[in-house]
C-alpha cells in the first residue's frame, strides 16, 4: 500500500523543486556564446550562489533602515556581542556585512548545518549612495527575510522604501528601535500608528514590534549608609527579545518554505533578467552583422571590373551573412542551405530582387562590354541596390532565426512584406550610396 501524502512533504518538494530550477537556469545560460557569457557572468555567480546557499540550508536576514536609525546595533544586540561596526557619526556602513547569527537557536529541518545569518546593509540615505543603495537591493533579493528598522514616524524616504520591500513578497518586520526616547504612551501610540491604515498591507501587525538595542545612559543616584549620595551613568542591557521571538517564530512555522520560494523567485527573476539582456546583446549584434553585411555586399558589387562575377561574389556575401546571423542565434546552419535560404527570401521580396538584379546584371553587362572601365559610372547604383537587397535578406533571417529557425505562423513573403513596409527604404539607399562613396573617395584610380 502506497504511503499516504502528508503536508510536511511540501516544503521538501518545494526545495527540491527550487534548487532543481535553479540548476536548470544556471545550464541553460551557459550554453550561451563567449560573448554573452562574459556579459552574464555576474549574474551566473549569483545564481551559483544561491544554489549554494539553498544546499546549505543558510538562512539570510537583511537589515535595512536609514542613517543612525540603529541597524548595526541591532544585530550586534541580537547576537550578544560587538560583530557589526557601529558609530556615532552614522552612515558607517560602507559596505553589506554577513554576520552569523549562532545564538538564534534555529536550524533548517533536515540541514542540521544550516545557519543564519544578519546581514547589515548600508542606509538608505547615504549622500552619493547610489551604490550603496543597488548593494542594498542585491541583499534584499538573496534574503529570506527582512527587518527595517525605524526610530520615528516614517519619513517619505523609509514609507517608499518600505513599500519597496513589502513587494518582495518575502516576510518583512518593522522595528521601533531606541524604544527607550520615548515614555509608554508615546510608544503605545507610535506602534498604534505603525499598525493603523497607512501602513494596512504592507506590514502585518504581528510583525510590528519595538526594541532598544543600544540604550542610552541612565543617571543612577546612590546614597552609602552614611546619608551621603553620589551619581553612577549605567547603560541598560539591550532589549531585543520582541524581535528575537519573531524571528525564530516565524523561521520555525515556514523556515524551509521561506527558504524555497525566495530561492525560485530569486531564479525566476534572474533567468528574466538575463533572458532579456541575451536578447538585447543578440539583437544589436545582429543589427550590426546585417549592417556589415549589406555594406560589403554593396561594396563587392559595385567595386568589381569584372562582368557577372560581381553577381556571383554578393550571392556568396549573403549566405555568408546567413551562417553568421544563424550562429547568433544559437542555430547551425550550412552554407548550402544558408544559400537556400537567401534566394527563398529574395524571391519572397518580389520587386525589390528584380529591381536589383536589372541594375545588377545591366550594370555587369556594361562592365564586360567597356571591359572593366564602366566600373565607375555603374558603382553607385549598382551596389546600393544589391546593399539594399542584402539588407532586406538581412532583416528577414534574423526574423527566421528569431523564431527557431521557422517562420511561424506566417509565410516568407508574408514577413519580408512586413519588413519592406517598415523599412525606410531611401534612408538605407542613401547610407548605402556614403559608403560607396566614401569608399570610391579613398581610391586613386577611381577619376
Amino acid at each position: 500500500m502506497p504511503a499516504v501524502s502528508t503536508v510536511t512533504d511540501r516544503p521538501d518538494a518545494d526545495y527540491q523543486a527550487s534548487l532543481a530550477a535553479i540548476q536548470a537556469a544556471i545550464a541553460r545560460f551557459k550554453g550561451c556564446n563567449e560573448q554573452e557569457l562574459h556579459e552574464l557572468s555576474d549574474d551566473l555567480n549569483e545564481l551559483a550562489r544561491m544554489a549554494e546557499k539553498l544546499r546549505s540550508g543558510r538562512v539570510e536576514i537583511a537589515v535595512f533602515g536609514e542613517i543612525s536609525t540603529g541597524k548595526s546595533a541591532l544585530i550586534n544586540a541580537l547576537c550578544g556581542e560587538q560583530r557589526a561596526a557601529v558609530n556615532v557619526r552614522g552612515g558607517w556602513t560602507k559596505d553589506v556585512w554577513h554576520v552569523p547569527w549562532e545564538s538564534a537557536g534555529y536550524c533548517v529541518p533536515g540541514l542540521e548545518q544550516s545557519q543564519v545569518v544578519l546581514v547589515d546593509t548600508p542606509g538608505l540615505n547615504e549622500v552619493d549612495g547610489a551604490h550603496r543603495a543597488e548593494m542594498a537591493h542585491a541583499a534584499a533579493a538573496r534574503a529570506d527575510l527582512v527587518i527595517f528598522v525605524a526610530d520615528s514616524d516614517l519619513n517619505d524616504i523609509e514609507y517608499r522604501a518600505l513599500v519597496e520591500l513589502a513587494a518582495s513578497d518575502k516576510p518583512l518586520l518593522l522595528v521601533l528601535n531606541k524604544a527607550d526616547l520615548y515614555r509608554p504612551d508615546q510608544l503605545r501610540d507610535l506602534l498604534a500608528l505603525f499598525r493603523g491604515p497607512r501602513l494596512a498591507g504592507v506590514v502585518e501587525p504581528q510583525n510590528i514590534v519595538a526594541a532598544q538595542a543600544d540604550p542610552r545612559e541612565v543617571e543612577y543616584v546612590i546614597q552609602s549608609a552614611d546619608g551621603r549620595t553620589r551619581s553612577e551613568w549605567r547603560r541598560p542591557q539591550p532589549n531585543v527579545e520582541e524581535v528575537k521571538a519573531r524571528i525564530v517564530e516565524l523561521l520555525s512555522a515556514d523556515g524551509k518554505a521561506l527558504i524555497a520560494l525566495n530561492a525560485a523567485i530569486f531564479a525566476a527573476d534572474k533567468s528574466d533578467r538575463m533572458s532579456a539582456l541575451r536578447v538585447r546583446f543578440r539583437e544589436e549584434e545582429a543589427a550590426r552583422t546585417i549592417w556589415s553585411f549589406a555594406v560589403t555586399k554593396a561594396l563587392a558589387v559595385a567595386l568589381n571590373p569584372i562582368g557577372a562575377a560581381d553577381v556571383i561574389g554578393g550571392i556568396a556575401v549573403d549566405a555568408a551573412m546567413v551562417v553568421t546571423l544563424g550562429r547568433i542565434y544559437g542555430i547551425q546552419i550550412s552554407t548550402n542551405n544558408a544559400r537556400s535560404l537567401a534566394a527563398s527570401i529574395a524571391k519572397s521580396a518580389g520587386l525589390v530582387t528584380v529591381f536589383e538584379a536589372m541594375v545588377s546584371w545591366a550594370s555587369s553587362a556594361f562592365k564586360a562590354l567597356t571591359v572593366g572601365l564602366g566600373v565607375v559610372v555603374t558603382a553607385v547604383p549598382q551596389g546600393a541596390a544589391a546593399g539594399f537587397g542584402s539588407f532586406i535578406v538581412g532583416q528577414a533571417a534574423r526574423y527566421y532565426f528569431q523564431h527557431g529557425a521557422s517562420w511561424g505562423a506566417q509565410s516568407p513573403k508574408q514577413v519580408v512584406s512586413q519588413i519592406l513596409a517598415n523599412t525606410d527604404k531611401q534612408s538605407v539607399l542613401d547610407r548605402l550610396k556614403g559608403e560607396i562613396m566614401k569608399k570610391l573617395a579613398l581610391n586613386r584610380h577611381a577619376k
